[in-house]
């Protein structure tokens, strides 16, 4: 009988009696490059993440050149080529029935020695200069009615704002004529105060005004531009000038006012590039004619005369061009002064 030498039994993973022990784990040094080693890209290797990344963009930028061509065609073909093309027609002799015809600066000489168009430069500039800041003035007075809680406040928002929304129609043109022509409600009612001026629209020295009631009288916009600014004016401002015994001109002069001048420039900006492209109203109210005696014959309604009436379309497009120079001129003035009154919140900060 033959006896079999037991084995050494090799120790498992499984056997409790030797507990497993991790390797030692290498420097970070090692362990960096061994990460960096893994992931690198070997040469036969394709790159998957930037191809799924630009075939997902790829659909959004083609959607977005898709949805924005109508407007670049647009602008395109109805304001940038029509743009160039008066800007060449301003330095040519073209009257619509002939090829253009280069002149250079003529039409710019010719322009600046035009007695009506010095006349359409002074009733142009008369007419903002009244008619913008009484607006204006109009608008933020009603303003500062309506940010006051009483009752009735949105129907005389609304009722304040309707006259904008009807804008300088032809049909506001015709009421706006007949109210201010002779023995109209208008002079009726001068006549019974005491004093007749035989109608505003006849009359040379009295029709330009009229033009400048009828802008005031739209003030609804700068008015609901104002009471936005006016409802962001923090209350615990005019509880401390209240309890330190401010007057309300002293509130308004050192609180409202600065507090709104941000707005305050808007408005002025907005509506002093809207006075110089005043048209429609003043060739309705002077029946076409711009008159009499030249009286509402501002630019936009000589530029019209010279361009359709009288076909002489370069001299039109240069006196296109003066205007739009002066409106950047008067833009960049504005601009250049604000520095000065308009307050931001950044500046305080």
């Amino acid at each position: 009988m033959t006896c079999r030498r037991a084995r050494p039994r090799s120790p498992t993973r499984s056997s409790s009696s030797s507990p497993r022990r991790r390797p030692p784990s290498p420097p970070d040094g090692i362990r960096r490059d061994a990460r960096q080693g893994l992931s690198a890209r070997r040469p036969g290797d394709t790159p998957r993440g930037p191809r799924r990344q630009k075939a997902a963009g790829a659909p959004k930028t083609s959607a977005y050149y898709l949805f924005m061509s109508p407007w670049i065609a647009g602008f395109l073909l109805l304001t940038a080529g029509p743009m160039a093309a008066s800007l060449y027609f301003a330095f040519t002799d073209y009257n619509l029935f002939n090829s253009p015809k280069w002149v250079g600066f003529d039409n710019f000489t010719k322009m600046f020695h035009d007695p009506r168009w010095q006349k359409s430069v002074e009733v142009t500039a008369k007419y903002v200069v009244i008619g913008t800041p009484l607006k204006l003035l109009l608008a933020l007075g009603v303003a500062l009615l309506l940010a006051q809680s009483r009752r009735g406040q949105a129907f005389y928002r609304a009722a304040f704002y309707a006259p904008s929304l009807i804008g300088a129609s032809v049909s506001i043109g015709f009421v706006w004529r007949a109210l201010f022509s002779d023995d109209a409600i208008v002079d009726r009612t001068q006549s019974f105060l005491g004093f007749h001026t035989g109608g505003w629209v006849g009359d040379p020295n009295w029709v330009l005004y009229s033009l400048v009631a009828l802008t005031v009288w739209q003030f609804g916009a700068p008015m609901v531009i104002f009471l936005a600014g006016l409802k962001q004016v923090p209350r615990e401002l005019y509880e401390a000038a209240e309890v330190d015994g401010a007057g309300p001109f002293r509130r308004f002069w050192n609180i409202t006012l600065p507090m709104i001048s941000p707005v305050l420039f808007f408005n002025v900006l907005l509506e002093t590039i809207h006075s110089f492209q005043i048209f429609g109203s003043a060739y309705v109210v002077s029946n076409t004619q711009c008159g009499p005696a030249d009286a509402t014959l501002v630019y936009t309604c000589y530029l019209y005369q010279k361009g359709f009436k009288e076909s002489q379309m370069g001299f039109a497009s240069a006196m296109a061009w003066m205007l739009l120079l002066a409106v950047a001129l008067v833009t960049a003035v504005l601009f250049w002064s604000q520095k000065r009154w308009v307050h931001y919140e950044e500046d305080a900060r």
